[in-house]
């Protein structure tokens, strides 16, 4: 015997108003809520030594980076997402709840996370006229992915293996791989 329910959906402002009062953080996608999970320890390490070198290379200018707990809208894909490392060079970026003129996203990738932060999240972060790189950190290996938005509009990746370091050309910024695992083993 089949059976039939209806869907529930909820709204941008029921989404905002009540993921303030959880405990657990959940991502949004078309009226759809899904929960995020826990990281490992590789995952915080590789996603904490990433923030603290954009945070000291950043300091003193109109950049931010955020960690974490702060959302990235893209409206015209209705979704919130929080990435592990987001910055926001935009003064109209000046909500409290969200981010929605980043120009760095990074995302550490995880067994349980990689297909849904390299198909879904990325196709959507790509949709963000700000949006100038988007990057993934492997956690098993030492591995980083940039992909960057070129002038003619299409999106081009470059991956940087072991010792190597990665260039953000959206921070002027180059990134030794050897300081992002720090600490990984």
């Amino acid at each position: 015997m089949s059976s039939h329910a209806l869907i529930p959906t909820v709204s941008v402002i029921d989404y905002l108003d009540s993921e303030q009062q959880r405990e657990t953080r959940h991502e949004y996608v078309a009226g759809q809520l899904f929960a995020r999970i826990g990281a490992s320890r590789a995952h915080n390490t590789i996603a904490g030594n990433c923030f603290a070198v954009l945070h000291a290379h950043l300091r003193g200018g109109t950049c931010q980076v955020f960690l974490a707990d702060m959302k990235v809208r893209i409206e015209n894909a209705d979704a919130f997402y929080y990435p592990d490392i987001v910055v926001s060079c935009e003064p109209r970026d000046d909500k409290a709840l969200f981010l929605e003129a980043p120009i760095l996203i990074v995302e550490v990738l995880s067994p349980a996370t990689e297909n849904i932060d390299r198909r879904e999240k990325r196709l959507a972060y790509q949709r963000l006229e700000s949006l100038q790189e988007y990057v993934l950190a492997a956690q098993d290996t030492r591995r980083i992915e940039v992909y960057r938005k070129i002038e003619s509009g299409s999106w081009e990746v470059d991956i940087y293996e072991d010792r190597e370091s990665a260039v953000l050309d959206s921070v002027e910024l180059t990134l030794l791989l050897d300081r992002i695992y720090e600490g990984t083993g």
